[in-house]
């Protein structure tokens, strides 16, 4: 089968060669991680100041953790945000 000429290469080779794929994906990851933790608060009626008196932290650390273009966040927090709403954090290596 031949291939497409108008078909060119993927956004990750695009990401990859400008240097910006690991940047992206920490973006991305961060941002499911934000938007998956506002909705646990939601769903368990959880305001920031009780979330994060449950997290031991202060409320301006909570809102970097929720900041979806804030990469910077411990695993030891995400732990911790986790473990507020009642849920685990679980994380995996995948096939790129």
């Amino acid at each position: 089968m031949e291939r497409n000429p108008h078909v060119g290469s993927t956004l990750d080779d695009f990401l990859r060669e400008s240097g910006s794929y690991d940047t992206v994906q920490a973006i991305a990851a961060k941002r499911v991680l934000a938007f998956q933790l506002e909705e646990s608060m939601r769903k368990a009626r959880l305001t920031k100041s009780e979330m994060a008196r449950r997290m031991r932290t202060t409320r301006a650390q909570l809102d970097r953790l929720l900041d979806p273009d804030n990469p910077s966040t411990t695993l030891q927090t995400l732990v911790r945000a986790a473990g507020a709403v009642g849920k685990r954090l679980n994380i995996s290596l995948v096939k790129g």
